[in-house]
């Protein structure tokens, strides 16, 4: 498995986060919407200019903005 930053994951890749790099009120509130290390994600889709882009994970869909996304990086499949 390789790590990458979320932003770079394909729309239907999925991945296990591995990092989430930002500390203070930013970190408490993505870890708050269940981006844990650990967590399985999918990413389900992205809007016309790219941002935001819809995550799947524990059974509900959540947007971020890749200002949040370029702070987490996953593990992918090769």
């Amino acid at each position: 498995m390789k790590e990458i930053n979320m932003r770079e994951m394909k729309v239907n890749q999925s991945g296990i986060v591995s990092a989430v790099k930002v500390s203070g009120e930013l970190g408490r509130r993505i870890r708050d919407m269940g981006l844990l290390p650990g967590t399985e994600i999918k990413i389900q889709g992205r809007a016309p200019l790219y941002d935001p882009v819809a995550l799947r994970l524990m059974g509900f869909t959540l947007t971020l903005r890749n200002s949040e996304a370029d702070y987490i990086d996953v593990k992918v499949e090769d």
